[in-house]
């Protein structure tokens, strides 16, 4: 007797947790659902350069319709389209996925952001990856990419160096612009272009000619080269002109802090 209130009692309780999953089931797939057949995908090794496209494919598993708001990306290199924002239930959708690998080297992870009426999972995320293989190239490093001179004399000439660094395989080739700015290497003007070798450094001597203009200076230099992922660089040189009778000034000011 006793054994058969236990068995009747353990078939109640199975049912009731078949009833309550089956509720939980029904409950889950309530309003629309947002599912996707894959949410990563891997291109492999590629070729720097290459552009990659893949599809993600997704299906309305609930009972109203789904409406996608909005897909954004993780940078402006990767797009991404859907191909209809309203899904009815049991419908499918897709979203399709383009990422320019132009400038980007190695291992490489790009996100896809989903917003939508799910109301279990209004956000989801999508992941492409590759490994993208660089080839040998020249490329281009700076010592400093900002100097400030501080305090300088309004007729004086604007003067600093930068050293240039070729970390690639290839010879490197880079152009100067500035309006008014002489380069020199030693005492002879910089070659154009002018060419590192692979694995070695130069450093360029940067003159520009003072502006009749006081106060605080911003300059920039530009280097083009032929580094197909740094192919323009800046230079940027910053101080504050004064003239010499403000220097004076400060001078008799400040002279027993500087002493």
């Amino acid at each position: 007797m006793v054994q058969d209130q236990k068995h009747s009692f353990c078939l109640a309780l199975l049912v009731l947790v078949g009833i309550f999953t089956f509720v939980s089931i029904l409950a889950a797939n309530k309003g629309p659902v947002l599912k996707f057949e894959k949410e990563m995908w891997d291109f492999g090794r590629v070729k720097q350069g290459k552009i990659l496209t893949h599809v993600f494919k997704f299906r309305n598993n609930g009972d109203a319709t789904l409406a996608v708001k909005r897909v954004r990306t993780s940078c402006g290199c990767t797009a991404a389209l859907v191909s209809n924002k309203k899904i009815l239930p049991g419908q499918q959708g897709e979203i399709k996925v383009t990422f320019n690998t132009r400038g980007y080297g190695g291992r490489v992870s790009k996100f896809i952001y989903i917003e939508s009426n799910d109301s279990q999972e209004s956000k989801k995320q999508l992941t492409v990856s590759a490994s993208i293989n660089v080839p040998p190239r020249p490329k281009i490093s700076l010592d400093r990419y900002s100097i400030d001179l501080g305090l300088f004399l309004q007729s004086e000439d604007i003067e600093t160096e930068a050293k240039i660094k070729n970390t690639g395989e290839l010879e490197l080739e880079v152009e100067f612009s500035h309006k008014s700015a002489s380069f020199y290497l030693g005492n002879k003007k910089v070659p154009t272009p002018l060419k590192v070798p692979a694995g070695k450094d130069v450093e360029v001597r940067i003159k520009i000619i003072p502006r009749q203009k006081i106060g605080l200076m911003r300059e920039y230099v530009l280097l083009k080269t032929n580094d197909p992922m740094r192919p323009n660089l800046s230079f940027y040189i910053s101080g504050y002109i004064v003239t010499k009778i403000q220097l004076q000034q400060l001078f008799k000011k400040y002279k027993d802090e500087i002493k």
